[in-house]
């Protein structure tokens, strides 16, 4: 497959490749170039704001202090 670049250096990705990436109008990719020359794309999917709410709350707070204290006994209390 190709595309060819205009001259405000954007392409278009080709039909199947969209597909394949399930991109929508909008998506974000991100382009990862390796050592040898190769580039992966890969989509954007979500932001940290997406995993608002995954969790439970905590049933108590847990203060800085006692955060410390089980950091330092290896997470035992």
């Amino acid at each position: 497959m190709t595309s060819t670049v205009t001259s405000k250096g954007q392409i278009t990705l080709p039909a199947e490749i969209r597909k394949r990436l399930n991109l929508q109008p909008g998506d974000k990719l991100d382009f990862i170039v390796r050592e040898d020359g190769t580039i992966e794309v890969h989509p954007l999917r979500g932001s940290i704001q997406d995993l608002k709410g995954m969790l439970p709350r905590p049933r108590k707070s847990v203060t800085i202090a006692r955060m410390q204290r089980a950091i330092e006994q290896g997470g035992q209390g």
